[in-house]
């Protein structure tokens, strides 16, 4: 079994406010969700209006298909108007 492991940083600059922020950040992360069948949560700076670290897992028999599924991820957020996106790290964990 392999869990993929991908970490977000989006800047978020035209968010005024939490509630900006989360409109933003649901819209992200619902299409995450029913494109690609991850989990998907925000992990940090909960408080930060301008900020967003996402984290998103994937659990497959193969890394191969781990790792295309977390690159259309990234390509999907790339994609988005509302935040651009930050730093990017990727970690596969086998069992």
């Amino acid at each position: 079994m392999i869990i993929g492991l991908l970490t977000l940083e989006l800047d978020i600059e035209h968010a005024q406010s939490l509630k900006d922020k989360r409109a933003v950040l649901n819209r992200v992360k619902e299409r995450v969700r029913s494109r690609f069948n991850v989990s998907i949560s925000e992990i940090e700076a909960h408080d930060v209006w301008n900020y967003a670290c996402l984290g998103v897992a994937v659990v497959s028999n193969e890394q191969r298909f781990a790792n295309q599924v977390l690159s259309k991820v990234i390509e999907h957020v790339e994609a988005v108007r509302d935040c651009e996106l930050g730093e990017v790290s990727t970690e596969y964990i086998h069992q």
